[in-house]
């Protein structure tokens, strides 16, 4: 699969630019909704500010994943870094507010290029036999960006406002373009057959691309629902913000610790993958029904605990069974493709929540997302070709 073996110094990089792209969507989104209540502007401006950064990722994530295997990944990795440098740096010089839109668009955009990139450099990087554990370090990067995000965004913005936070990303995404540039190796692009649009949409709906990208947006919209889901529901208990707020730290922090240690796990055999997605699935829908029938901060923290854990243990399993069951030639655009699904799940579990919170209650939307993981799990969990349980078989371009 693999044929290069980097060293956890080359790998370091990689794991920061998984960190620059969570911690760039979180700590700008997280200070929105003051932004606009500051304009005065309306509810469906927030929405497109929001939408903006994950529309232009689930575009372009694709196209770019394919480039990455058409020119190499590690040109596509830091010329998107580049971008979203210049994109962070080009809103601080307009000195116009008003372009926060444009200048998230332009960091959605740059993402889209080195977040697949990282993720095939990553696994061209890792032997095989080490997949999980490169992943599991790589997701707990992200999700110390998501859960840092909030927190040290909304600090720098009360101490210089969205140019003082706008800069501090435009440094962070240069220091870890250069840092990436000095030590991540050239990996060059591997021979390829010729592939049709057959051919992609047959590989795309095999069964050992389809169930672990399904396991990932459920995972995905596990996780967005509990850190857009749980402060409400706790303010209705009476709840002060510390409390929830510690809960959606707590949530994030639980995320960060189980990858690692579930990657390592998953190469040292303890854990296969289609029991071990479906056991987070699970957990998830467990912390999601904790929450709907256990009020107080007793459920709340407990829920984060489930959801956090859960979400942490499919991440690295998802993506290390997309690695080693993916041609290397075409892993930037599996790996793409397959954001799209988490990206798809972080937009679509909101979605699901607020649509039956709507019609009913909070508890029955998070009950009703709750169903809805169990049934990912089971289909994960019930599969019984190699694909599913991390054996040999190969989503082959044809």
């Amino acid at each position: 699969m693999t044929e290069a073996s980097g060293t956890p110094r080359q790998l370091l990089p990689l794991y920061a630019a998984g960190f620059v792209t969570a911690f760039g969507a979180h700590s700008i989104a997280a200070s929105l909704g003051a932004y606009t209540h500051g304009r005065h502007a309306s509810l469906l401006a927030l929405g497109l500010l929001l939408a903006v950064y994950d529309g232009a990722e689930v575009i372009l994530k694709p196209v770019f994943g394919s480039l990455a295997d058409r020119v190499g990944p590690r040109p596509v990795l830091l010329g998107g870094l580049l971008a979203f440098a210049v994109a962070s740096a080009a809103f601080v010089l307009s000195g116009n507010p008003a372009a926060v839109g444009f200048a998230r668009l332009g960091q959605g955009a740059a993402a889209a290029a080195f977040s697949p990139a990282a993720g095939a450099l990553v696994a061209r990087l890792s032997p095989k036999t080490g997949h999980g554990r490169a992943f599991g370090g790589y997701g707990a990067w992200k999700g110390l960006g998501y859960a840092l995000g909030p927190l040290l965004g909304g600090v720098l913005i009360t101490v210089g406002g969205f140019t003082l936070l706008f800069a501090t990303l435009a440094g962070l995404a240069l220091a870890v373009a250069l840092w990436a540039a000095a030590v991540v190796p050239s990996v060059p692009p591997l021979p390829r057959a010729r592939q049709t649009v057959l051919d992609l949409a047959r590989r795309l709906s095999h069964p050992a691309f389809l169930r672990p990208t399904a396991a990932l947006a459920g995972a995905t919209a596990a996780l967005a629902v509990g850190v857009g889901f749980l402060p409400i529901l706790g303010a209705t208990t009476g709840l002060a913000p510390v409390v929830t707020g510690a809960a959606v730290s707590l949530l994030a922090a639980c995320g960060a610790v189980v990858q690692p240690w579930t990657g390592r796990a998953r190469d040292a055999g303890r854990i296969r993958d289609g029991a071990g997605m479906a056991t987070g699935l699970g957990l998830a829908a467990a912390g999601m029904a904790l929450a709907a029938f256990v009020p107080g901060v007793g459920g709340l923290l407990g829920a984060a605990v489930l959801i956090g854990v859960g979400t942490g243990i499919v991440s690295p399993l998802g993506f290390a069974h997309l690695a080693g069951t993916t041609p290397a030639e075409r892993l930037g655009q599996t790996l793409g493709s397959a954001e799209v699904g988490r990206e798809l799940g972080d937009a679509g579990g909101p979605l699901l929540v607020g649509a039956i919170a709507t019609a009913a209650t909070l508890g029955t939307g998070m009950l009703g997302l709750a169903a809805l993981l169990l049934v990912l799990g089971a289909v994960v969990a019930a599969a019984t070709t190699p694909d599913a349980q991390g054996g040999p078989s190969r989503l082959s371009p044809k």
